[in-house]
Order: C-alpha cells, then structure tokens, then sequence
C-alpha cells in the first residue's frame, strides 16, 4: 500500500519522477505530473495491448494527458474518514497532491491495475482474520484498529496508532479494502449499515443475478464483502473500472449522471455476445434500487469487469442498501437520473428506459419485476427475524420494511402480482410501526445562523 519510497520524496519529486502502473503486477506505464496540474500517462516500449490500463486509455505511443489527475485513478482516492485517519497516521509523510494520495493508496486500488512509487506493487494489507469483525463484542473498535493499520502499513518507522477522539468523531461510515475482502462498518449516525446491506444484498442475491457475496456481524455492524474482482478459478485479478470514471466525471460528481448515460456505455464497451446478459444486469440494479428504497446508487456504484476487450461485462451487484431508513437521507430522491428528473413515484420513465436503452421489451420486463418482487418478498422473514434477534435493529429493520412496502408497490404498476402485507407481518411478529424519519427544510443558503427559526418550520439538515 505504501512504500518507502514514496514517503521520502518531496511532492515535487514523486510527480516529476511519477508513478510506476502496473496491470496484475506488470509494469506498463509511468504517471507523472511535472507540472503539478497536468498529468500524463505514458505506456513503456513493448507493452502489450492486452496489458492496458483503462477501457478509456488503450495502450498507444503518445501520452495519455489529462487536466488533472485522470479519473481512473482520482476514484482511487481516499476521502471523507480515511483521508483523516490517513493524516492522523502518517502525519507529515503524507502530501498534499492527489499524486501524493495515490502513492499512497495505490497498491491496493481494486481491480488489476496498482501504482507504486517503488519498483513493484506491495499489496501489504493481507487478509485479515475475520473472528474480531465477525463475531466480536466491539467489531467497530476492531474496524478502527483495521483502519489505523491500512494507514500505516508498510511505511517504514510509522507504527499504527490509537485513533483520536477527534478523528473518530468524523466517522460516518468506512470502507477497507483487504486482499481478499472488502469490510464496511457502521456509525452512530448510520447504525447498522452494516446488516442493512446484508439484508439488501441477500435480496439481490435471490434474484439469481449476479450480486457479491456478503457476510455480516453478530452486532449487525460490519460487513465483509467478498472480493468480486478475482477470478476465483485462476485467482488473478480482473479488470475494474467504475461508470463514474468512464464518464469522466470526478468522485463528487458521482450522482451528476443519468442512467440513460450509463445504459449507453454498456452498449460502447461490451460484446455483442454479451449485451443481452448486461443489460438485464443493470435493469435489475435499477429495478432493485426502486424496490428497496436505495438513494445512494450513484455511478461508483455501477461498474464494469473483464479479463480483456472481448469480455466486458456489467460487474456484479456490490454495493445496495435501503439509505432511505435514516434520517439523513429520509427524503433524498434517486441517486440518477432519468428522463431528466429524479422521482420514486412517477414509474413510467423506468419503463421506458428499460424499452428504449435497455432493449427490454414489456414481456421481459414483467418477468425480470416478478423476479425482483418475489426476491424482496422472500427476504421479509429474514429482516423480522434479526428485528427481534439483533439488539436495537428494530427502529431501523422496520424502516426497511416499510420502504420495501413502498418498492414493491410501486413495481406493482407495471405487474399484477400480491403485494405482502407487510404492516400485517410485522404486527404479529409483534414488531411496531417504524417512528416516522426526522424531516428538514430545503437550506437557505447566506442566511445567517444567528436568525432565529420560525414557529413551526422544519430545522434545517444538520452537517
């Protein structure tokens, strides 16, 4: 993940020397930046075309350039909470430039492809023993100590340190890559997250589409994806590349895209031979998305894998949950969208989009709804179950389930199927209705805090 090498030089150094790219340890290429704004990727002599970087990028003589740090890799890099437990941790080490991060958390960027300072990828962060995550007492506590290790693995003379009061106070939510996981954790402000995608994924799972294997916490607070990036026959790594990079947008620009844009890449990038199989792929990840009330599928979240040009495909199903259960994101609308608006409740452009972009004719799509119905559906007595079983997951499971209540309906206007009574099933499992989600007022931005809040208005969201 680190290296030496990278933490000696100056910021000046590690962008006019550049970076090392290499693709399932190869090395292929060098990043630079001299400038400090533009950057360049250039492909050493002999390199494979086989051996390329990014669908975007083939492997050619002339330098790939772009303004700034090419999207490929800015998605790479850390933001939010493990941006400050990286500078808790290393410190000085750690510089400023988006060059900088990337030395720093390049070895282990999911998918084939690792950049390093140094003369090879050291992907130290092997896989961890999962006991402490998995069945622990205080598998959040053991999160952090995992964090504080990414950060400060292999640098020479750092040695991971307790996290401050300060730092963990930013947390949210967190995301660890390891060899052969991918672990999430919940917060105060998120709690269980962690078994909320659980309950999610094993929804999708049903399906019988492709979607990544998930296992979570006794406490309902980690979760450990298992690497889908693998091919679990030769164990190399596949290529990966996220629709938000495809479409060159930057990581906080990830929800200023339209699923009309995403269906078009699939038809740019994958074989014909494969077209069908992915489209139905990502309807299903849309159909879902409505089903469970998912206001946080943004195109980070929609990705490609392939071995090669002749193999790209629609990765599985790695990231969904029902964010609409805390208050935070209660009246967030879609994460994309479509036909120029973001709505849970006019359906009628999901359709169409489904025909139209998707080539997915009505019959079909009759069929695939009824698969995502009856999945969602059959998910419901797992969901009560950990209400009742899992210690404070009962405000939050029964948030779930009213949304799902609402997914389901709104997919029934496309089929006539029976909707689960689930306000009935959760009364005699003797579960009670969910309190209502806290709602805010729109903010008034250059309005002064100090005003005073008007009798009976709704505060404004908190930070």
């Amino acid at each position: 993940m680190i290296n030496s090498a990278a933490l000696n030089a100056s910021p000046a150094t590690v962008g006019q020397a550049g970076l090392n790219v290499f693709v399932n340890g190869k090395h292929v290429a060098v990043l630079q930046s001299p400038s400090g704004f533009e950057h360049y990727l250039t492909y050493l002599n002999g390199t494979r075309p086989e051996d390329f970087v990014s669908l975007l990028m083939p492997v050619q003589s002339p330098s790939w350039e772009w303004p700034s740090l090419h999207p490929f890799f800015q998605v790479s890099l850390p933001e939010g909470f493990l941006l400050s437990v990286l500078k808790e941790q290393l410190g000085p080490h750690l510089g400023a430039s988006p060059m900088d991060l990337l030395s720093v958390v390049g070895h282990n960027m999911i998918g084939r492809v690792q950049v390093s300072a140094g003369n090879s990828p050291q992907p130290q962060l092997a896989a961890n023993e999962l006991d402490g995550l998995l069945h622990g007492s205080a598998s959040r506590e053991v999160f952090m100590g995992l964090m504080s290790q990414y950060a400060a693995s292999g640098v020479s003379g750092v040695v991971p340190k307790f996290l401050t009061p300060e730092t963990q106070a930013l947390f949210r939510k967190g995301t660890v890559s390891t060899e052969r996981h991918i672990v999430k954790a919940s917060s105060d402000k998120q709690p269980f997250i962690g078994l909320n995608e659980h309950l999610c994924m094993t929804a999708a799972r049903a399906t019988g589409f492709a979607v990544a294997q998930t296992v979570v916490s006794d406490d309902g607070q980690i979760l450990v994806v298992e690497r889908f990036d693998i091919d679990p026959t030769s164990g190399q790594r596949l290529g990966f590349e996220d629709f938000c990079s495809l479409l060159g947008l930057n990581a906080d620009q990830k929800y200023n895209a339209t699923w009309e844009r995403t269906a078009r890449l699939v038809r740019d990038f994958v074989p014909a031979t494969g077209l069908r199989a992915s489209y139905e792929q990502l309807a299903v990840t849309l159909l879902l998305t409505y089903a469970l009330g998912n206001a946080d599928c943004h195109t980070k979240n929609l990705a490609f894998l392939y071995s090669g040009y002749d193999d790209v495909r629609v990765a599985p199903i790695y990231d969904m949950l029902t964010i609409l259960a805390y208050d935070s994101y209660a009246d967030n609308p879609p994460g994309m969208y479509i036909d120029g608006r973001k709505s849970w409740d006019n359906m009628k452009p999901v359709w169409r989009l489904l025909q139209v972009f998707l080539g997915i004719d009505p019959p079909r799509q009759r069929e695939l709804i009824d698969r995502v119905s009856t999945a969602v559906a059959s998910t419901i007595v797992e969901v009560i179950q950990h209400m009742k079983h899992t210690p404070g997951f009962d405000t939050v499971g029964a948030r779930m389930l009213w949304h799902w209540n609402d997914g389901l309906n709104r997919l029934n206007q496309r089929i006539s199927m029976p909707v689960p009574d689930i306000k009935a099933l959760t009364t005699e499992a003797g579960v009670a209705e969910p309190t209502p989600p806290q709602k805010f007022a729109a903010p008034r931005y250059g309005e002064s805090p100090l005003l005073a809040t008007k009798r009976g208005a709704k505060p404004v969201r908190p930070s």
